[in-house]
């Protein structure tokens, strides 16, 4: 069980059917064993292309029952696959984009953390401790965000799986770090070092109005494709960076010291270790 907290200070406690059995999963020493083979990158992608084809329909009713999802906030039109429903698309104005320059936006819906990186590049998430350069393999750029904010937007299986850019400005290309799927759910956490051993993807964004941004995106059991869209180029504040394929997984940003500050209730709950239910382009932190 975890607790969630809405932008107006509502509590939920989740404990899913789905979060009980991950913490049994995760939680022993037979369910750790049955795991090796489930996060391997052979598993996802047979368990992708399985939910590529069209027979997988079968799976969406269900699953949209099962999830209470309001399906009014997308595109009205027939899926050719699980996948293609899982990957499905909001309605126009279904979210609104905060086009103020000095709010920084969440990249998507999910669940968010936010922590403060240490001066040695250091951050702990729960109980488990992390350096910066682990996850992304490169010190000397690691060394740029000591004393700023990494920001986790934790999707759960249920939300919906594309993301955006939170600011306008100049992006690099992506690089790709191979790695195996743990779940993202809190469950896993608590037994292994799920960011830095996911299979992650990140790049930088030169931002007009916080410095350079380094978004990243992690994959997650089951979640065998990254699929961002090209970069090298300017993009816009709430244009579409990308989507994952089936299953939960994870957007990670990171700001620079002194550019950026999160909302007050987003540090609040995230000190206490409660996640805050946000949604994509609704302002997250300030200038």
């Amino acid at each position: 069980m975890h607790l969630t907290a809405d932008r107006k200070g509502n509590i939920t406690e989740e404990n899913s059917l789905q979060d009980r059995f991950l913490q049994v999963l995760y939680g022993s020493r037979i369910g750790r064993m049955l795991l090796k083979p489930m996060v391997s990158p052979v598993v996802s992608r047979v368990g992708g292309k399985l939910l590529d084809t069209g027979v997988s329909r079968i799976l969406i009713r269900p699953f949209i029952r099962s999830h209470s999802i309001d399906m009014t906030d997308y595109e009205d039109r027939r899926f050719t696959s699980y996948n293609d429903f899982f990957k499905r698309k909001l309605a126009l104005g279904a979210r609104r984009i905060d086009e103020t320059p000095e709010t920084l936006i969440s990249p998507c819906d999910s669940r968010l953390s936010v922590y403060k990186i240490g001066e040695n590049t250091s951050f702990c998430i729960k109980d488990t401790f992390y350096t910066v350069q682990s996850l992304l393999r490169d010190q000397k750029l690691a060394e740029k965000y000591a004393g700023g904010y990494i920001w986790v937007f934790r999707l759960c299986v249920d939300d919906y799986h594309r993301y955006v850019y939170a600011d306008q400005g100049m992006v690099s290309g992506s690089r790709k770090i191979p790695g195996v799927f743990h779940t993202v759910n809190p469950a896993a956490n608590d037994q292994f070092p799920i960011y830095k051993e996911n299979t992650r993807e990140y790049c930088l964004l030169r931002s007009e109005n916080f410095g350079t941004i380094l978004q990243m995106e992690v994959g997650a059991l089951l979640v065998g494709k990254i699929e961002n869209r090209p970069g090298k180029r300017k993009v816009g504040r709430g244009e579409e960076k990308g989507n994952f394929a089936f299953g939960g997984s994870t957007v990670i940003l990171m700001t620079q010291a002194g550019k950026v500050i999160p909302d007050e209730d987003i540090l609040r709950n995230s000190f206490h270790g409660m996640e805050t239910r946000v949604k994509l382009g609704e302002h997250v932190g300030r200038k």
